[in-house]
C-alpha cells in the first residue's frame, strides 16, 4: 500500500471558488481500497500548484485495514482555487503546526496565528473564559442561558420564570492541529440556586489556521416533564469588554438580503448641530472619529446630553419577519429601530480596539430566534444569540391530544385506520430528543467593515465546501448501486427530468408551506390534503415524514450523483433534523425513532428504521462532521431496545403468547435488520469495534442459513451472542422491508466482505419479490403475500439482473418501473397546478397524487435502475393510460 498514488480531485459545493475563505473548510474524501495505509500521506494540492497546508486524519477503513474515508481540514485562504488530495510521493513535505493546545494551570489554550481561546479544564460554569486576539480580550465568559417556566396560562398571560446557565462538566480536545483543534464542551444548565439541573448539551468548537473565527456546533437534549417544563429561552451569552468612548462603539446587526442595521451606541449624525464632516464618517464607517477637541464644539461640549442606546434586540418570531428594538436603559421604554422579513441571524458589538460578533447558521429557518445586546453603554457589554427566543410563547411539547379513547390495542389499530396515526399512552413523549444548531463566533481586533462583515455572515448562512466529484465517489464504489447523471438517451434523459422535477418540487415547498421553525426544519411531510390544498400537517400519521420511506437516501444519492448544492443543504438540513428531532438520545427509548406524526415525537412505534445510520453516514464522510459521528457511534448498542420495545407489539400474530427473551428476540429482517447493520458497519469502519463486526459479520451468515433467507421475514435473536437462531422456517415478507436502507446496505456489503450464502440469500429475495405467482410457488412452494410498492422494488429485480446477468429480469425491471411509473411517463405533460384566492392562505403549487413516500421511492428506483441496468432501457415508455 505504502507505494500506490492517489489523486482525488476535488469540486466546490457552489462551483465556484469563494473569494475569499476566510474559517477554512472541512470534508471527507474516499479512497480507493488498499491504496492508502496511513492518511499522513496524504497531502491538499493547488491544481497545477503546490502544496497547501492541511491536515487529514481517518474516517473510516476498508476491511483490510487500508483508509477508506479520511477527513481533510484547510485553514483560512486568501485566494482560494481549485484543489485536489495527492498522495505524498507527488506532493511534497507535510504541513508545519498552526493550531496549538497547551495546558496552563486550569486551562486549556487553544491558539493560532490570529486569537487564542482559554478553556476550563475542571467543572465551571462557562463554555470558555476568554476568546483573545492580538493578545487582548475580546469576549469573556462565554455560557449557556436558558429560562424555564412551569405552565402556560390560558390567557396568554406570563409566567414567573426560573434562569438556568450552563455547568460544564468535561472538557476534551478531539483535535490538536496542526490545521484544526477541536474542543469539545459537555455538561448540564443548572438553575441559579443549584436546586436542579437539565437539558444535557455538548459545544464543540472549532478553530482552523489563519482565522479569527470559531465554529460552534451546540447540541442540547431535552430532558424535562412536558406537562411542567415550558422552555422560555435558550442562548449562549458573552461579556465583551469595551474600552472606546460609547460614540466609537459599533452596533451591527445583520438584517435580510445582505442589509445591515448599523449604528452607534451614541450616535451623531442627524444630530441638531454637525461635529464635521470628518467625524459623521469615520462613525458610519466603523473607524475611530477624531479627537473631539477638534470637533464642532456646540456637539463636543454636549455629549452628555445624546442618549445612549444600551440595549438592542432583533426578534425573529417567524419565518417571515423580524424587528429590531432598542433603549437607554431597563426602566426606560423600548422604542421601534428596524423591521425585514428574514434576519440572517448576526449581531456585534465592537469598538477600534476589538469586539466580538455572533452569528446563527438558518437563524430565521429554526425560529423563534433572538438577538440581544445589553450593556452597550458601560464597560462590559453582554451579546446573547438565543436559540430559542424569550420573547417567543414558551416552548410546549405536549402531546396535541388526550387520546380519544384508544386504551387498548383494538382501539389504537382502529385509530390508525382512520388518521394513520400509531397512537399509545405515554408514547408521545418528547423526553430524550434532541436539535443542533451551529453558530459562528467573530473575533474582532477593530471595527470591520460592513461589506466584509456582509461577506463573513454570507459564508456563514452558506459555507464554502470542498467535496470530491460525482466521478470519482463513484469509481471508488462507495455507497452502493448510483452513477453519475447521464442523458445520452432520450429516455435516460426523460427520467432525469422527472428526478429533477421531483427535487426542485420539494425544495420549493419547503418555502411555499413554510417548512421551518426550532423543532421542524429540515423535516417534510408526508402526504397531500387535495381539499384543502395543504400537506396533511394536522392528520395523524399523514403529517411530518420523519424519514419514511427514505426521503433522506433519494436526497443524498441524489447529490452524489449531480453535485447540486441546494440538493446538498436540503439533505444536510434534514440529516440535521431526522438524527435529532426523530430520534431518542436518553431516556427509555435510546437509540429508537419515532414513525411519522403530526408531531415528531408523537407516534408510538418506536423503531431502529427511523435512527438508521443509512440516513446519516453519507453527510458524516462527506464533511467528517463530528456531531453526526456521535449520532452513529451513540447507536452502537441499540439492539438491546428489542428487550423492552417490540416494534411489532400491536399486529404481532403471537401477541398473545410473545414475550421478549434476551436469547430469542423477535427481530425482523428487513427494517429491523438493516438498521442494524446499518449501524454495525458504521462501528465497525469507523472505529475498528469487534463487537459490532462481529455481529455484522455473524448475522449476515445466519440469514444465508435460515432456510427461507430474507423472505423469513422476522428471526429470532440470541442479544448475548449476537446471532440469529437459523432453523426457523417460514415465509413472510413485508412491503415495507426493503425501502428504509435495507436495499442499499446489503448491496454494499455484497462488495465490501464475503460472506457464505448471504449474496444468494438476498438474490433469491430480489428475484421473487416481483416474480410471478407461478415463479414463486415454483422456487418456495408458495405464493407471496404483502407485495406492494412495485415501483419502488424495481430496483431489487434490476439488482438480481445485474448480478446474474439475466436481460429478462433487467426486462422485467424495467416494466415494473414503467408499469406504476406516473411521473416518469405522465412528466411531458406535467404542469404544476397553481392556487391562490380565498381557497388557500397563501398562494402555493401543488402537485396532485404527490406524497413523500413515493416520491422517495420512485427517486431511489430510478437512480439504482438506471446504475445496474442502464444499458437494457427500453427505447421508449408507453403510457399506461
Amino acid at each position: 500500500m505504502t507505494g500506490s498514488t492517489v489523486t482525488v480531485p476535488l469540486r466546490w459545493l457552489d462551483d465556484a471558488p469563494p473569494a475569499r475563505l476566510r474559517s477554512g473548510a472541512t470534508w471527507g474524501v474516499p479512497l480507493p481500497r488498499g491504496t492508502v495505509d496511513d492518511p499522513a500521506r496524504l497531502r491538499l494540492r493547488e491544481v497545477d500548484a503546490g502544496v497547501v497546508p492541511a491536515q487529514f486524519w481517518p474516517l473510516a477503513t476498508w476491511p483490510d485495514g487500508s483508509v477508506k474515508w479520511a477527513g481533510c481540514a484547510v485553514g483560512a485562504l486568501e485566494r482560494p482555487g481549485a484543489f485536489e488530495v495527492v498522495t505524498a510521493e507527488d506532493a511534497g513535505p507535510a504541513v508545519d503546526a498552526a493550531m496549538r493546545v497547551r495546558r496552563e494551570d486550569d486551562e486549556f489554550v487553544v491558539s493560532g496565528d490570529l486569537i487564542e481561546i482559554a478553556f476550563p479544564a475542571s467543572p465551571a460554569d462557562v463554555l470558555a473564559r476568554r476568546i483573545s486576539r492580538g493578545g487582548q480580550p475580546v469576549a469573556e465568559d462565554l455560557r449557556l442561558v436558558s429560562l424555564l417556566q412551569d405552565e402556560v396560562p390560558e390567557d396568554g398571560g406570563g409566567a414567573p420564570r426560573r434562569r438556568f446557565r450552563s455547568r460544564v462538566q468535561t472538557v476534551d480536545v478531539e483535535q490538536d492541529g496542526p490545521i484544526r483543534a477541536v474542543v469539545r464542551v459537555q455538561g448540564v444548565h443548572r438553575d441559579e440556586n443549584g436546586d436542579r439541573e437539565w437539558l444535557p448539551f455538548t459545544v464543540r468548537f472549532v478553530i482552523v489556521a489563519g482565522s479569527a473565527e470559531v465554529r460552534l456546533v451546540h447540541t442540547v437534549i431535552w430532558d424535562g416533564d412536558a406537562q411542567h417544563d415550558f422552555l422560555a429561552g435558550l442562548g449562549i451569552r458573552a461579556d465583551v469588554p469595551l474600552r472606546a468612548a460609547p460614540h466609537d462603539r459599533h452596533i451591527r446587526f445583520a438584517g435580510a438580503d445582505g442589509g445591515f442595521f448599523t449604528e452607534a451606541v451614541r450616535g451623531l449624525t442627524g444630530l441638531r448641530r454637525d461635529p464635521g464632516a470628518e467625524v459623521r464618517a469615520a462613525q458610519i464607517r466603523g473607524a475611530r472619529t477624531p479627537d473631539p477637541a477638534t470637533w464642532n464644539p456646540q456637539v463636543s461640549e454636549r455629549l452628555s446630553l445624546i442618549p445612549a442606546w444600551n440595549d438592542v434586540t432583533l426578534t425573529q418570531l417567524s419565518a417571515d419577519g423580524f424587528s429590531i428594538r432598542k433603549r437607554t436603559a431597563a426602566g426606560h421604554a423600548w422604542i421601534d429601530a428596524g423591521a425585514g422579513t428574514r434576519a440572517e441571524g448576526y449581531a456585534a458589538i465592537s469598538d477600534p480596539d476589538g469586539g466580538l460578533g455572533i452569528g446563527i447558521r438558518s437563524f430565521w429557518q429554526s425560529h423563534p430566534g433572538q438577538l440581544d445586546l445589553r450593556g452597550a453603554a458601560g464597560d462590559r457589554a453582554e451579546l446573547t444569540a438565543w436559540l430559542y427566543a424569550p420573547q417567543a410563547q414558551p416552548m410546549d411539547v405536549r402531546f396535541y391530544h388526550d387520546g380519544l379513547g384508544q386504551n387498548d390495542f383494538t382501539s389504537q389499530l382502529e385509530g390508525l385506520e382512520i388518521t394513520y396515526e400509531d397512537y399509545e399512552p405515554g408514547f408521545g413523549d418528547a423526553h430524550g430528543v434532541a436539535r443542533t444548531h451551529e453558530l459562528t463566533l467573530f473575533a474582532y481586533d477593530a471595527t470591520p467593515p460592513v461589506d466584509e462583515v456582509a461577506a463573513s455572515v454570507e459564508a456563514m448562512q452558506r459555507p464554502a465546501l470542498l467535496q470530491p466529484t460525482p466521478e470519482h465517489l463513484h469509481a471508488v464504489g462507495v455507497f452502493g448501486d448510483w452513477a453519475p447523471v447521464d442523458r445520452s438517451t432520450p429516455v435516460r434523459a426523460e427520467i432525469e427530468d422527472s428526478i429533477d422535477f421531483l427535487l426542485d418540487y420539494y425544495l420549493g415547498q419547503i418555502d411555499q408551506r413554510r417548512w421551518y421553525g426550532f423543532w421542524n426544519y429540515g423535516d417534510v411531510m408526508h402526504a397531500y390534503d387535495l381539499d384543502r390544498h395543504v400537506w396533511r400537517y394536522d392528520v395523524g400519521g399523514y403529517a411530518w415524514d420523519n424519514s419514511e420511506l427514505s426521503p433522506d437516501l433519494w436526497l443524498w444519492y441524489s447529490y452524489l450523483r449531480t453535485g447540486r448544492a441546494d440538493v446538498f443543504r436540503l439533505a444536510e438540513a434534514m440529516t440535521r433534523h431526522t438524527g435529532e428531532v426523530d430520534v431518542y438520545h436518553l431516556g427509555r427509548w435510546q437509540g429508537l425513532g419515532s414513525r411519522h406524526n403530526v408531531q415528531h415525537w408523537g407516534c408510538s412505534a418506536k423503531q431502529l428504521r427511523i435512527s438508521s445510520p443509512i440516513y446519516r453516514r453519507i453527510f458524516h464522510y462527506l464533511t467528517a462532521d463530528e456531531r453526526v459521528g456521535d449520532l452513529l457511534t451513540e447507536l452502537r448498542d441499540s439492539d438491546e431496545r428489542f428487550v423492552d420495545t417490540d416494534p411489532t407489539r400491536k399486529v404481532r400474530p403471537d401477541a398473545a403468547t410473545y414475550r421478549p427473551d434476551r436469547a430469542a428476540l423477535a427481530v425482523g429482517l428487513g427494517t429491523d435488520w438493516g438498521a442494524l447493520a446499518a449501524t454495525w458497519l458504521a462501528d465497525w469502519e469507523r472505529t475498528g469495534n469487534e463487537r459490532s463486526r462481529d455481529r455484522l459479520l455473524g448475522t449476515m451468515a445466519d440469514i444465508g442459513a435460515l432456510p427461507r433467507g430474507f423472505l423469513t421475514g422476522e428471526a429470532l435473536y440470541d442479544i448475548e451472542a449476537g446471532r440469529f437462531d437459523t432453523t426457523r422456517d417460514r415465509i413472510s415478507v413485508s412491503h415495507l422491508s426493503a425501502v428504509f436502507g435495507l436495499v442499499e446496505v446489503a448491496s454494499e456489503l455484497i462488495d465490501l466482505v464475503d460472506v457464505s450464502g448471504f449474496r444468494d440469500a438476498w438474490l433469491q429475495y430480489c428475484r421473487l419479490y416481483l416474480a410471478s405467482p407461478a415463479e414463486q410457488e415454483a422456487a418456495v412452494g408458495q405464493r407471496l403475500g404483502g407485495i406492494h410498492l412495485e415501483q419502488a422494488h424495481s430496483r431489487l429485480t434490476a439488482y438480481a439482473a445485474a448480478q446474474t446477468g439475466d436481460a429478462a429480469l433487467a426486462d422485467a425491471a424495467w416494466a415494473a418501473f414503467e408499469g406504476i411509473g406516473e411521473w416518469l411517463v405522465h412528466r411531458r405533460d406535467f404542469v404544476l397546478r397553481r392556487v391562490e384566492g380565498p381557497a388557500v392562505l397563501n398562494p402555493v403549487d401543488e402537485a396532485p397524487s404527490v406524497g413523500t413516500n413515493d416520491v422517495a421511492q420512485y427517486g431511489l428506483a430510478a437512480i439504482q435502475n438506471l446504475a445496474l441496468i442502464g444499458d437494457r432501457l427500453p427505447e421508449t415508455f408507453t403510457d399506461p393510460r
